[in-house]
């Protein structure tokens, strides 16, 4: 669909990272780990680019986690993150197969802004009554609260800046009904499927999001 969306919150999560929530517009229906694209005109200059969800749900708002880099995203990171209350953006979407789809056992191994899919995915598997795993790899963690909010659920969590081979293959138990989830740059997504090949993991039925 394609819709104006309104922003009804926007808040620092990390270095340099925000979480902007909209609110959903009639008709918006998206599961966790599926993507949006917002876009704007800045300075007679049309910018648009994608995001994955970071809400578990999208009933009556979604929100998406924006990392801001000046130097690389240049005008349209800088708009995203002067983004309050009121403000209004284009969306459309959602797109994206690779999501939550009721997964009895989700495993979401996510580098840099892989976090987003990843508590999204993770808090809506436990809401459902099913388990969660998260593997993040990141220097500068965003969504700390959320990732602590998950351990204290039951939900394994292992936050790193290092080698995430040991952390996938206690993530990864082959148990009915687990699905693998990947989601970062190409560099971690790599990365990560060499780790849950070492695993013995399932690599095709992996559900990978390689954001370039």
């Amino acid at each position: 669909m394609d819709a104006t969306v309104t922003v009804t919150a926007a808040n620092p999560v990390g270095p340099d990272t925000v979480a902007i929530e909209f609110e959903s517009p009639e008709g918006f229906d998206a599961e966790p780990g599926q993507f949006v694209k917002l876009s704007a005109t800045i300075d007679g200059e049309g910018y648009a680019r994608f995001y994955t969800l970071s809400s578990p749900d999208v009933s009556d708002t979604f929100e998406v986690t924006v990392g801001i880099d000046s130097e690389e995203g240049g005008p349209f990171s800088e708009f995203l993150a002067d983004l309050g209350e009121g403000d209004e953006v284009a969306m459309s979407g959602p797109y994206g197969s690779d999501h939550y789809e009721g997964e009895s056992r989700v495993v979401v191994l996510a580098g840099g802004p892989g976090v987003g899919p990843a508590v999204a995915i993770a808090e809506r598997a436990l809401a459902d009554g099913h388990e969660a795993a998260v593997v993040y790899k990141d220097g500068d963690p965003a969504h700390e609260e959320r990732l602590t909010a998950l351990e204290a659920a039951d939900a394994e969590v292992v936050v790193t800046d290092g080698d995430i081979t040991d952390a996938v293959a206690e993530a990864v138990t082959g148990a009915e009904g687990e699905q693998v989830f990947v989601y970062g740059f190409a560099a971690f997504v790599d990365e990560a499927l060499e780790a849950l090949e070492a695993a013995g993991g399932d690599v095709d039925g992996t559900k990978v999001e390689n954001f370039g």
